[in-house]
């Protein structure tokens, strides 16, 4: 702009010659463009392929996103996840796991809006939302990613400092979108395994859930339950 300004500056002895088109400049001026686009994004493509290149052995859970809150999935002993749809989903089943897909039994379920993690472990975080476009983000990890309905989105990180972290939704998600807020907390190995043995599976979930159906169902059930325990009668 500097060099058009001097080299284009009025002097009496030119005068403006009118040019509606000119394909030579216009040949150059697509060239140089697009090259100039290409240098400013080529690096941002090796960034992109680090950040969705999950490393081998890496570590995995799953964010669950709703109006307006986060809860979390992590695999049992078997390190699988159990497949999930929509079509699952109800107030015994709040995750919508498959109950006919044996690697779901042992998943462990936080239904809370906090969550911990190991240091120094590679993690894959696993998007998924069942109601409206949500977005996972924890400042501090640099990383995000948006969770679109119908889908499952990813990004990974490793977490490298011991401490408490808020985890924010990034995408306006209604009229609670400022409430929609959860915990990170980075443990060392030995405490973030104490806490997730405390966690339930998604086996007990169920079983709790139908002990819970089967009571309301047959109050007089539930009643002499409670009256047998209190007197500590045997069968």
């Amino acid at each position: 702009m500097a060099y058009c300004v001097y080299k284009f500056r009025y002097r009496e002895d030119r005068r403006a010659e009118y040019k509606p088109e000119n394909a030579k400049l216009e040949w150059w001026l697509t060239i140089l463009t697009s090259i100039g686009v290409a240098v400013m994004l080529a690096p941002g493509l090796w960034v992109w392929n680090d950040f969705v290149t999950v490393p081998e052995g890496a570590a995995e859970f799953e964010v669950v996103a709703k109006q307006w809150e986060w809860t979390y999935r992590f695999p049992g002993k078997d390190g699988k996840l159990g497949t999930s749809e929509i079509k699952y989903i109800n107030d015994k089943n709040p995750f919508g796991i498959n109950p006919k897909d044996n690697n779901g039994r042992d998943d462990i379920l936080i239904d809370d809006a906090e969550v911990h993690l190991p240091i120094n472990k590679p993690v894959k975080v696993l998007l998924r939302s069942i109601d409206v476009l949500h977005d996972f983000y924890v400042p501090q990890f640099r990383a995000k990613m948006d969770m679109v309905p119908g889908t499952i989105t990813y990004f990974w990180f490793t977490p490298t400092r011991i401490g408490t972290f808020d985890a924010l939704c990034f995408e306006l998600c209604g009229v609670g979108h400022h409430t929609m807020r959860g915990t990170v907390v980075v443990d060392s190995e030995s405490d973030f395994q104490a806490w997730l043995e405390e966690q339930e599976t998604f086996a007990q979930s169920m079983a709790d859930a139908g002990k819970g159906a089967g009571d309301s169902v047959n109050p007089i059930l539930s009643e002499a339950r409670a009256v047998v325990a209190e007197r500590g009668i045997t069968q």
